[in-house]
């Protein structure tokens, strides 16, 4: 299990290295100077662009600066913005909750909905429920988040006009308020998929020669289909739910900007436009490891699940 581990932390460190030399070329191909997002268009000086390109490191060569920023994150060090003149680390921490509660509701949201409700279609398979299920899921798969969002938004102005999904919080209630909505509407992608994995992943396994075995042993319906069915079924849920929780955090970008969320996605959006380099890399940078983090350990969670994963 050990060597297992040390594989996949490797594997982790190479495609985060090379996934970070991407971001920074990428970034740059921009032909927008980023001293015009640092002086807002006014007219400068060329002594004070010169001071400005050494404050912000823009006098150092294309490679002193990759390694630069490289060692700013290992120090946990995030860079100046451009535009907002102070620490990255304090627009992190003023906008990361809101985005990693937004992912985090929404997985949640979508794992309660998807997994008993593809359970219950594998169980009462063509039947009413099932049909049902199905259909809806179908329905889910195709609706992008921004398009729920704007549906959500349309629902909440008529029906629900005391409800508040902007503006800053104090406490957890008016924090657990801005983000529930929107996290509703990012949840529907996953829980269309999910189940419908959940689904073929549990008809496969109440086909299954054991299941008929632990049939004619007396094994009631809930142990089986929760003790033994789900159990073995659960590894391709994972491996979907680690996917799309990836796609989440990418979808959080429009999510946030349809409800006016002061998250991560709105501020790289903002960046984006206004050529603050440094932001832009560090947030894509975040996204890719807390993807990687998350499909690092559900590899490491099918291992223990299923021994035989650790042979491959």
């Amino acid at each position: 299990m050990s060597k297992y581990i040390g594989r996949k932390l490797l594997q982790f460190l190479i495609i985060m290295v090379i996934t970070s030399v991407i971001i920074f070329i990428m970034v740059r191909l921009s032909k927008t100077d980023p001293l015009t997002a640092i002086v807002g268009g006014k007219q400068t000086s060329a002594e004070t662009l010169e001071q400005l390109k050494i404050k912000f490191g823009l006098d150092k060569t294309f490679v002193q600066q990759y390694f630069s920023w490289i060692g700013g994150l290992f120090r946990g060090e995030l860079g100046m913005s451009f535009k907002y003149q102070i620490s990255i680390n304090e627009l992190f921490a003023d906008r990361f909750p809101i985005t990693i509660g937004l992912v985090l509701l929404s997985t949640i949201i979508a794992l309660v909905i998807a997994i008993p409700s593809g359970v219950l279609a594998a169980v009462k398979k063509n039947r009413a429920a099932d049909r049902i299920i199905s259909i809806i899921s179908v329905f889910l798969a195709g609706c992008p988040p921004f398009f729920m969002s704007l549906l959500f938004i349309l629902f909440i102005a008529r029906y629900l006009p005391s409800y508040q999904f902007t503006g800053g919080y104090s406490n957890f209630r008016e924090y657990f308020l801005r983000i529930l909505a929107p996290s509703i509407a990012l949840a529907f992608t996953m829980i269309a998929l999910a189940c419908r994995i959940t689904r073929a992943s549990m008809i496969e396994q109440l086909n299954a020669q054991y299941t008929q075995t632990a049939v004619s042993k007396g094994v009631t319906e809930r142990q089986l289909v929760w003790g033994h069915n789900f159990r073995n079924a659960v590894i391709p849920v994972l491996s979907v739910v680690s996917v799309q929780i990836g796609g989440m955090i990418a979808g959080s970008v429009l999510v946030e900007n349809v409800f006016s969320l002061s998250g991560l996605g709105t501020l790289l959006i903002d960046s984006i436009k206004t050529s603050d380099y440094v932001v832009v890399q560090d947030i894509t940078m975040l996204m890719v490891l807390i993807f990687m983090v998350i499909s690092t350990l559900v590899d490491i969670l099918y291992a223990l699940i299923d021994p035989r994963i650790r042979a491959n």
